[in-house]
């Protein structure tokens, strides 16, 4: 088993697990088969336009709105088979290996166990309260079975949440075990250093994929500028594109890991930018309220953002680093 811990910025990390080889139809669980069954209408329904009212494609349109809301670390931990028996028994006898990738210059090795720990245990409360909530509300949602043509939403969307919550539950219990017995091997990995590094080099993907890979001095150099940027760890800087995601995932050859880091990278960017816009409206309050002879001595406040600020730092550097 291999997974990716893949840091979105200096202070939020993704967990991803590769996919297991495609089960045979006749090795699949019935939720195996529920699961895929479900997957394939909610396809067939994104592209139907011949239902009543268009009914099932903004059934899609509103339901995609509302997986984007979801934490990407509940996705993230999903993404991690459930512990077994067998598996567990062959993880214990060392004939499953699990491995952990992740980029050296942005996650230093001695913090992937605390970060791992971190992700397996801090929603493990919440992902069994809200699993038994979504069960529990599943009664109240029996009067929507009375809508003609429509099938019960509502109960199928709190089906969908206890599922999710009970998947994420038992993957977060899985990282945990797999720590508890020491049976995670570190692996660092150089082509996750070079993707970060291209990433935060380059604007855009077609830059990134036109350019040459980045040597080892540029990749050090933009990870030295990162570490500068989080003022001794008190600022969360992004260090992850949202473009970058599909190159990320073209090099391990994982297509489904492209959509894991791109809902990351969305929810983190909003994630800082409203921080950033509360900390400017605190500051314009303390301006507006302070006395007039401070305005007068106070010092022109430096409105950027720490992540203006970041890509102004990687524009002024970058002419050196491409000479080295």
């Amino acid at each position: 088993m291999r997974l990716f811990l893949l840091p979105i910025s200096t202070r939020r990390t993704l967990i991803y697990c590769e996919r297991m080889h495609e089960k045979l139809a006749s090795e699949r669980s019935y939720l195996d088969k529920i699961t895929n069954k479900a997957n394939e209408t909610w396809a067939l329904w994104e592209k139907d336009s011949k239902s009543i009212a268009n009914w099932k494609k903004t059934v899609t349109v509103y339901g995609n709105k509302a997986f984007k809301r979801i934490p990407f670390e509940e996705w993230g931990l999903k993404t991690v088979p459930a512990l077994t028996a067998k598996r567990r028994k062959l993880e214990l006898e060392g004939k499953e290996k699990v491995e952990v990738i992740f980029p050296r210059r942005f996650v230093h090795e001695e913090r992937v166990p605390g970060i791992l720990r971190q992700l397996a245990t801090e929603r493990q409360a919440l992902h069994k309260k809200r699993m038994i909530g979504s069960i529990a509300a599943m009664p109240f949602s029996a009067p929507f079975m009375l809508i003609p043509v429509v099938p019960n939403i509502p109960f199928f969307y709190l089906v969908f949440r206890a599922y999710s919550h009970w998947k994420a539950l038992t993957g977060s219990k899985h990282l945990q075990f797999i720590l508890e017995n020491k049976l995670l091997k570190p692996v660092p990995s150089s082509e996750l250093d070079e993707a970060y590094a291209a990433g935060l080099m380059y604007p855009t993907r077609e830059l990134s994929r036109a350019a040459p890979l980045p040597t080892q001095e540029q990749v050090d150099e933009i990870s030295n500028i990162v570490g500068k940027q989080t003022n001794d760890g008190s600022e969360d800087v992004m260090v992850l594109q949202r473009w970058n995601g599909k190159l990320i995932a073209e090099r391990f050859k994982l297509p489904e890991m492209e959509i894991e880091i791109e809902r990351a990278v969305e929810q983190v960017e909003t994630a800082i930018k409203g921080k950033e816009e509360l900390l400017e409206e605190k500051r314009e309050l303390e301006r507006a309220t302070a006395s007039p002879d401070s305005v007068q001595t106070e010092e022109p406040a430096d409105k950027k953002t720490p992540s203006e600020k970041f890509g102004e730092t990687l524009r002024e550097k970058k002419s050196d680093v491409s000479k080295t």
